[in-house]
């Protein structure tokens, strides 16, 4: 059921995002962009950075202001990500025997992220570079009844004679993306197109595991888990007004001084909202 959810959460935010297109003829474009509005009544447009001031005209037509170059730093709250995460094994959706112990339910592990500061330059309105700051949340739901061990000298679990109702291993990071957001015209609607791609770097900022069973309750344990302190990757962003869809690819492995789970790497996709 979540599975059919999900899809048809996707395939909902896909079609609106193309229904809200509308087109516009020869006129509207020698207009840049111009849309109508009652005589006397400023609106402002958009979300985040695209939200545009304009003002009216004697002939009721409202022009959007081009957006002049220039730098811009501050807190935010945007390119929030929800989506599904996938372990790639040696170039496979397939974990080996050595990692058979990390086997998961795929549309319970989830990707959870949010950017919180942001510097940038705008080089007009079709066009800026941005380097972010923000919080990034890997939840691996484990099928096993197992345990992964802290303070061990590779990644080490155990197995358990109870049954965990949830047993969570996540690792969170801070994430430093660097965008190239490339953005049409807005529409009559003022709203834009957008794609987004750069690098990805993230540092570790802690492993957790979180257990929850009717022997011993809800336990959590921190650790470092021997996820990797320093991860580096692509991404991609495209979207429609403040909605969209991601993909994020880490290139390094997802754990680091533990030989068995060489090249095991993270791959997630969802939802983004905000740009």
């Amino acid at each position: 059921m979540k599975r059919l959810i999900f899809t048809l959460l996707i395939s909902m935010v896909t079609a609106g995002v193309f229904a809200q297109i509308t087109p516009t003829d020869s006129t509207n474009t020698a207009k840049a962009d111009s849309v109508k509005a009652k005589k006397g009544v400023k609106v402002k447009l958009g979300f985040g950075e695209d939200a545009a001031q304009v003002s009216v005209n004697d002939k009721d037509t409202v022009e959007h202001t081009s957006k002049a170059p220039g730098f811009s730093f501050g807190l935010t709250f945007t390119r929030f990500d929800l989506g599904l995460a996938t372990l790639i094994d040696n170039g496979s959706f397939t974990l080996s025997p050595n990692n058979q112990f990390l086997n998961y339910r795929q549309w319970k592990t989830s990707n959870v992220g949010f950017d919180v500061i942001q510097f940038g330059y705008r080089f007009n309105s079709s066009f800026r570079i941005y380097v972010a700051g923000g919080f990034d949340w890997t939840h691996i739901r484990l099928r096993n009844d197992i345990t992964i061990l802290r303070n061990q000298p590779v990644l080490t679990y155990q197995t358990d004679d109870i049954h965990y109702s949830k047993n969570r291993f996540s690792s969170s990071y801070l994430r430093i993306p660097l965008g190239f957001d490339f953005r049409s015209h807005e529409d009559a609607s003022g709203r834009r197109f957008h794609i987004v791609a750069g690098p990805d770097i993230g540092i570790l900022l802690n492993g957790r595991v979180k257990q929850i069973s009717e022997e011993n309750g809800k336990q959590k344990f921190d650790d470092n888990y021997h996820y990797a302190k320093l991860r580096y990757g692509m991404y991609a962003r495209l979207g429609y007004g403040f909605m969209g869809i991601f993909a994020k690819y880490y290139m390094n492995d997802m754990f680091e001084n533990s030989p068995d789970q060489k090249g095991l790497k993270n791959f997630s996709f969802g939802l983004s909202i905000g740009w």
